[in-house]
């Protein structure tokens, strides 16, 4: 680790910055603590590339897609944003020398150490594979050799800022040496071209020369193109199946999932010879560690920030996912096993909820975030392997029967004027599912007369909710039901995704409003596999949409009773608690307001300030102290004594003289 640079960030997402690991084409890598100290490797992009919507959008598909990826070798992601302002992602650190590293240290790997890294290196492929993503940059910087065995990095995200292997311009990509005859020739990158260069990646690791020699780039790529490979000390068990993956044509060369049952072959041999019968190893992960034995690089304890007195003191322990992917000269790859750790209140036998409904959660500790001074800073969460990031129903799943995943093409009208009723059990499944959600939450607007028709496209593979007309009906009715529908229906295809992903074709969905009987353009749309939760990190933050709805004035009458006790509790916690302010404390004159958006389960607390009390940061912090406090308190209260009360989670909002509009000081999710 080296030491931190000024300007560097002291706060990424729930971890602490304490120094920087490397830097690469795409960003920075910096070391990070989470509360308990565990280590990650925290990676922001440039500036520039931030900046760049394609950049974004490519970068957030790319963590999608990585979601799909497990397996030995990979390294988990923990968190990912790439929606911050600086989008970042976050990786478990693992300590280790790069292959190229290791070899001008110590040499060439030899025996069972080699037939291992052959191994868990195709394993690694394998896996990417099998996600429908292709590597793309495999070479021996991307290759970290653990004390646990070798951890391939750098696949999909390194490469978001173009696209392809082919730059705009028609420059070359890649490194010289690494890449593929097809790569060359027309720009093509695929699975073919990964093998190519993992066969010689092999070469390269058991004779320290890489198999098409060095030197002037063009010259690499005539002699990969026109020549035969340098395989001489390759051994001979490895040598017919690495000159295959470095055959010229890409349909000569062995598949990953082939080359990592011939490795495991060998390796398995080479481990009978060394442990006693009956105790073979048989987890590919096992047979690496057997025969895995290489130095490592002396890895000293980072050190813990100095960390400042702080008037609040919050934690959180939020949902889990494990996914993949960091790169540059620390790490990033990927295995993922997503889950939530909040635990589901059951519907009572007799409830008539479908099966697939949104569930009741009971809520994890209470936490804070907030965009004030240092001593608001929240606290990490108390494990990083518990934050939720979008994750993908469908990873692991090699053949999904939804192919569009990743398509961010916009909603077609035909899409809409060629839809069709429900067909069949499933669909209608599905449908009833929708309908039911969005029933649920528009009655809490007193909007149960609208009842939204739920369409499927097969072609397009996509569910379509549309609403309306609704003659002299106002805007924030219309947002109400795009924010209903949206999450509705994600949470629908994404519960079918996860338990039939071989035959539930529909992940797209898209939401419509009726301007005519003719005419329903698309207000919003999206797919299932990119997450259904507004968080960032594990952390919710509440959104405008969401404070739109919940301006919008409230039917039920638990929320208007629960609104009216949390507006007097947090005046009366303020008015206790705030010494300074006690001379002149919260009357009704403040405009404190509160409400509910049924969408995200959450309570909106805002003001617009008339009095310019909320003003200064001390001001805004002890507001959101008090929110805190007393909104908690009601939530809870509701949620013990009320079966039907879904609200957990609460966001506030002030006046911000600067943009005459409001600004988001603190969310967070309460707990009895």
């Amino acid at each position: 680790m080296q030491p931190a640079r000024p300007g560097d960030p002291k706060q990424v997402g729930p971890y602490r910055i304490v120094g920087r690991l490397g830097s690469g084409g795409m960003g920075t890598v910096h070391a990070g603590l989470d509360r308990t100290g565990l280590r990650v490797a925290v990676k922001i992009v440039h500036p520039a590339q931030a900046e760049d919507s394609e950049f974004r959008a490519r970068f957030r598909r790319e963590i999608q897609l990585s979601a799909r990826v497990q397996g030995p070798c990979l390294i988990p992601l923990l968190a990912a944003d790439p929606d911050a302002d600086t989008p970042w992602l976050a990786t478990a650190y693992t300590p280790g020398f790069t292959l190229d590293q290791h070899l001008a240290v110590y040499g060439p790997l030899s025996g069972g150490a080699l037939h291992a890294f052959a191994s868990g290196t195709a394993q690694a492929l394998a896996g990417i594979h099998a996600a429908g993503i292709v590597h793309r940059d495999v070479k021996p910087q991307n290759v970290i050799l653990t004390p646990a065995g070798p951890r391939m990095l750098d696949f999909g995200i390194a490469h978001a800022a173009d696209g392809t292997s082919v730059t705009r311009t028609g420059v070359m990509t890649g490194t010289p040496g690494w890449i593929s005859p097809e790569h060359y020739r027309t720009g093509t990158a695929g699975p073919e071209g990964d093998m190519f260069a993992w066969g010689a990646l092999v070469a390269y690791a058991a004779t320290g020369r890489l198999p098409f020699g060095t030197g002037a780039p063009d010259a690499v790529a005539y002699r990969v193109m026109s020549e035969e490979p340098d395989l001489h000390g390759l051994p001979d068990e490895l040598h017919e199946l690495v000159e295959r993956a470095v055959a010229k044509e890409p349909s000569d060369r062995p598949v990953a999932s082939d080359a990592v049952a011939e490795c495991v072959a060998l390796l398995s041999a080479q481990t009978t010879q060394v442990v006693s019968p009956g105790s073979n190893p048989t987890l590919i992960s096992d047979l690496v560690a057997g025969q895995w034995h290489v130095p490592v690089p002396d890895d000293p304890a980072w050190p813990r920030p100095v960390r400042p007195l702080r008037g609040r003191v919050v934690t959180a322990a939020v949902a889990f996912a494990a996914v993949a992917v960091l790169g540059g000269l620390a790490a990033y790859a990927a295995v993922a096993g997503p889950g939530d750790t909040n635990l589901a209140r059951e519907a009572p036998a007799s409830s008539s909820r479908p099966s697939d409904d949104i569930s009741r959660r009971s809520a994890p500790p209470t936490t804070a975030t907030t965009d004030l001074a240092t001593p608001m800073t929240p606290e990490p969460p108390v494990d990083p392997r518990t934050i939720r990031v979008p994750t993908d129903p469908l990873v692991g799943v090699p053949h999904p029967a939804y192919s569009r995943a990743g398509d961010e093409a916009q909603p077609h009208p035909d899409e809409w004027w060629t839809s069709t009723t429900a067909d069949g059990t499933e669909e209608r499944e599905a449908e009833q599912a929708i309908r039911h959600h969005m029933n649920s939450m528009l009655a809490t607007k007193d909007m149960d007369f609208m009842e939204p028709t739920i369409t499927f496209n097969l072609r397009a593979q996509t569910v379509i909710v549309t609403g309306g007309p609704v003659p002299q009906l106002p805007d924030d009715h219309q947002e109400v039901f795009r924010q209903a529908g949206q999450m509705a229906a994600c949470t629908a295809l994404a519960h079918r995704l996860k338990n039939k992903p071989t035959t539930w074709p529909y992940g797209r969905f898209s939401i419509h409003w009726k301007t005519s009987d003719a005419e329903a353009p698309a207000i919003s749309y999206g797919e299932a596999t990119g997450g259904c939760f507004g968080e960032i990190a594990g952390q919710w933050h509440g959104a405008e949409a969401g404070m739109a709805t919940a301006e919008f004035p409230s039917s039920d009458k638990a929320e208007i009773r629960v609104a009216d006790a949390a507006v007097k509790a947090i005046t009366a916690t303020w008015n206790a608690n705030t010494t300074e302010t006690n001379a002149d404390p919260i009357g009704t004159g403040d405009g404190i307001s509160l409400g509910f958006d049924p969408v995200e389960n959450a309570a909106y607390v805002w003001t617009d300030d008339p009095r310019g009390r909320f003003t200064s940061r001390a001001s805004q912090s002890n507001l959101v102290g008090a929110v805190e406090e007393a909104v908690c308190r009601e939530l809870v209260e509701e949620f013990s004594n009320n079966r039907g009360w879904n609200y957990t989670r609460w966001a506030v909002a002030v006046y911000d003289p600067y943009t005459d509009g409001r600004r988001f000081i603190g969310s967070g999710t309460c707990t009895s």
